[in-house]
């Protein structure tokens, strides 16, 4: 490395002309070294150089040349390019160093550039101080606070006087549709969901023409061929950018039925600022569910006047936690087996958390407590019974788990993170910690049914013949049928709440 920079360097050196003809001569150009100019100064571009000898390149030139800089710069596919740069003097050094200072800092700022995105459009939706339109979109206004503005807060006012700095102007065509009563009355038994109220209030894209025009005031072009606009017309929903056209048309279809006339609204007129549209900004459900409205400019939350629940209330003490089981299992047919032993109205609810777990809510709350009672009764038996029994097609695994909503409380606000519920409970509470106690029952209470019950049943046929009351008193519990069971499994299930209660 020595001999070939000093032969280069003596030619540089020993030559006041320069041309691309010297630097170019096969005596000093290789495919390793390609002698180039470099800001007006004659240059080597170094090729195929490994670390280390890039390393030993560079302390060869400190110990022995100090008109010889190496100079690593990117090149304009974002490639580094490292090249032995001459200098006449130490100014001349100076001057280079610098100029490759600034080049790499501009580099960098053009790649950050480049790689933001979108960062570009929230910050121009920001400082123009738009209105901005979303359909259900608190969840959207989260996503954008937590990657653009910083780590959500832990409380809802602070998260809401956050986004309202940013963007003081939001309006969710959701709540637009549940506010107002005319709006009200036009979609009543009309999901609000954002692809059915489009084909409701925009059904040019849907229906024929006469049609569109007694639902939709406003009429909306769209500029495409034909390709595109069959792709417009079907409802290409949750493709990019047509989610947007969506709550874009049906924003428009609902400021009219709020009778605000865009034919009467001047380009520089401020639609944000409309008396009757007012009211509506800024108001927000925090969950499609949730039955409240958050108030962006104050960050106070309150019920939702216009909120119809589509389901029960929930009742704390009356649900019970279930995970573990099958995978293959359905929370329908968690439904039916509880339902079997219960009653058919013993089950208010059930919501399937994911495929692992269940919430089951009962319509009473001492069936909680009867459930676990039963289920533990059954793990801890091993007989025809508990096998033919409904709720056997819960516990099939033996992995089966039951537990209060206190658990689920506790499972869901401890630190663990994992993707199935199964495997976060196990995390956080082992297999022993949220078992209920029961008392021992014998196999004959897992149904709650005492001896004269399954006497009864066994001793009917002999009591219709010739049988007497001796060996209907003798017979053992060995002597009954499978199908003297399945009749004890048919007729016990009413007398399980009342067994279960005086135990």
């Amino acid at each position: 490395m020595k001999i070939r920079f000093s032969e280069w360097h003596d030619s540089i050196s020993s030559n006041s002309k320069l041309d691309n003809n010297l630097l170019g001569s096969n005596k000093f150009s290789t495919d390793q070294f390609q002698t180039v100019f470099f800001k007006m100064r004659p240059a080597i571009m170094l090729n195929g150089f490994t670390s280390h000898q890039l390393k030993l390149i560079q302390q060869v030139l400190r110990k022995n040349f100090r008109d010889l800089m190496y100079v690593c710069t990117f090149g304009e596919d974002d490639t580094l390019e490292k090249r032995v740069v001459y200098a006449d003097n130490s100014d001349d050094s100076m001057l280079l160093m610098k100029d490759v200072q600034e080049d790499l800092l501009r580099s960098r700022k053009a790649r950050v550039e480049s790689a933001i995105g979108v960062r570009h459009v929230i910050d121009l939706l920001a400082s123009e101080r738009k209105l901005i339109v979303g359909h259900s979109c608190f969840l959207d206004i989260a996503q954008v606070y937590s990657k653009f503005i910083g780590p959500l807060p832990s409380s809802m006012k602070e998260f809401a006087m956050g986004i309202n700095k940013i963007f003081p102007r939001i309006v969710d065509t959701r709540h637009l549709m549940s506010a107002n009563d005319a709006v009200q009355y036009l979609m009543r038994q009309k999901s609000k969901s954002l692809s059915s109220a489009f084909s409701f209030l925009c059904p040019a894209f849907h229906s024929t023409a006469a049609e569109s025009s007694t639902r939709a005031p406003v009429r909306i072009e769209v500029e495409a061929d034909e390709t595109t606009l069959s792709c417009f017309a079907s409802g290409a929903k949750h493709e990019a950018g047509y989610d947007a056209f969506m709550t874009g048309s049906v924003f428009a279809q609902l400021c009219a039925h709020l009778n605000i006339n865009f034919e009467h609204l001047t380009p520089k007129e401020n639609l944000a600022r409309n008396n009757k549209l007012q009211k509506y900004i800024n108001h927000i459900s925090p969950s499609f569910n949730s039955g409240t409205v958050l108030d962006l400019s104050t960050g106070t939350e309150r019920p939702d006047t216009g909120y119809k629940s589509r389901y029960p209330a929930a009742v704390y003490d009356n649900i019970v936690l279930i995970w573990g089981f099958q995978s293959e299992l359905r929370a329908n047919d968690i439904k039916d087996s509880i339902c079997k032993v219960f009653g058919p109205a013993s089950i208010t609810t059930i919501f399937s958390i994911d495929r692992t777990a269940v919430l089951v809510q009962f319509s009473k709350r001492e069936s909680v407590n009867d459930f676990l009672d039963l289920k533990a009764t059954l793990e801890g038996t091993d007989s025809a019974i508990s096998v033919l029994h409904p709720l056997s097609t819960i516990l099939q695994g033996g992995k089966t788990r039951a537990a209060k909503y206190d658990t689920y409380r506790d499972i869901c606000s401890s630190s663990a993170s994992k993707y199935f519920f199964v495997d976060q409970a196990e995390a956080v509470c082992p297999a022993s910690n949220t078992e209920p106690k029961c008392e021992n029952l014998d196999d004959g209470d897992v149904l709650g049914l005492n001896e004269s019950v399954l006497d009864e049943t066994a001793n009917a046929p002999a009591q219709q013949g010739e049988g007497t009351k001796n060996n209907s008193k003798n017979q053992d519990n060995s002597d009954i049928s499978c199908q003297d069971i399945l009749d004890v499994l048919q007729d016990g299930k009413t007398l399980f709440s009342k067994r279960i209660r005086r135990t």
